[in-house]
């Protein structure tokens, strides 16, 4: 049971500790990995030319960010999110950073190691139900913890790092920051949803705990309080910069957007549970 829509990683400076490509190919899903032109060389070694894309410098050129310093720093990924939503010729496309290290089913108070892309295929089926729902994707193994009894997803908040993406979506990737967090925002305030899944879930690995991308450009030499304070000067209305766990983050408010509602599409019938060949081992 594979996946319908294409999946995207966005990477730099990690060639050597590729742990969503890994994870991945455990799982036997095709997957194209966008990297800057410099770095080529270095992940087609590793993963293989065919699966690795060049960001055109015209993305990286183009790119919003939200700020005054323009070149001064990196740009983040959010220029290679672009490539993907254009390259993708689809109805939707996955883009994933590179540093998920596995994807877990959490279902009966466990959290299973996923060895099937059925997982995306079971998203992915889920979420065309619905007319308005730009953004869907996995929610993290640390945020849902398994004796909470967590619901199977959760509607109308953030979606981080393992996104489904409608390429239908009015709005492109903007920020050098929290490009995600903002991009949520903007589905939410039009009133369209957000679909988070917690049945599924993907195990980033915690942010400033691996070395390359965000971690490199800004997080080890800045920390977090500049990207907190984007997303503040952004979204005043319902962020704001908090401390916490011993660092800078930013507090948004999802109670905001609970009354969004869910436009299922008219010709959709329900046909009885489907577990996509998934079984529990």
């Amino acid at each position: 049971m594979l996946n319908k829509y294409p999946i995207y990683i966005v990477s730099k400076g990690r060639w050597k500790k590729r742990l969503t490509a890994d994870a991945l190919q455990e799982m036997g899903v095709d997957f194209k990995i966008i990297v800057e032109q410099h770095e080529f060389e270095n992940y087609a070694k590793e993963v293989g030319a065919e699966k690795v894309l060049v960001l055109p410098k015209s993305y990286l050129d183009e790119y919003v960010t939200c700020d005054e310093l323009g070149v001064a720093k990196n740009k983040g990924p959010g220029a290679a999110r672009n490539f993907a939503l254009d390259h993708s010729n689809s109805k939707r496309h996955w883009v994933l950073d590179d540093n998920i290290d596995g994807f877990y089913r959490l279902n009966q108070n466990l959290k299973v190691k996923c060895l099937t892309p059925a997982i995306f295929r079971a998203a992915e089926d889920f979420v065309d139900r619905y007319e308005n729902v730009p953004l869907a994707g996995f929610n993290y193994v640390m945020f849902a913890k398994r004796k909470d009894t967590p619901p199977p997803f959760v509607l109308n908040t953030r979606i981080y790092s393992c996104l489904l993406v409608n390429n239908s979506i009015k709005y492109r990737w903007e920020g050098r920051y929290n490009e995600d967090t903002h991009l949520s925002l903007r589905v939410l305030k039009d009133g369209d949803y957000t679909i988070q899944f917690n049945a599924f879930l993907a195990n980033k690995v915690r942010t400033q705990k691996m070395a390359g991308g965000n971690t490199d450009d800004f997080y080890a030499k800045e920390g977090t309080l500049n990207k907190s304070k984007m997303l503040e000067d952004l979204h005043p209305d319902c962020s704001k910069v908090v401390w916490k766990f011993d660092r800078w983050h930013h507090f948004v408010d999802y109670n905001l957007f609970k009354k969004n509602q869910l436009k299922r599409k008219p010709d959709w019938n329900f046909s009885g549970i489907n577990n996509y060949g998934m079984k529990l081992i």
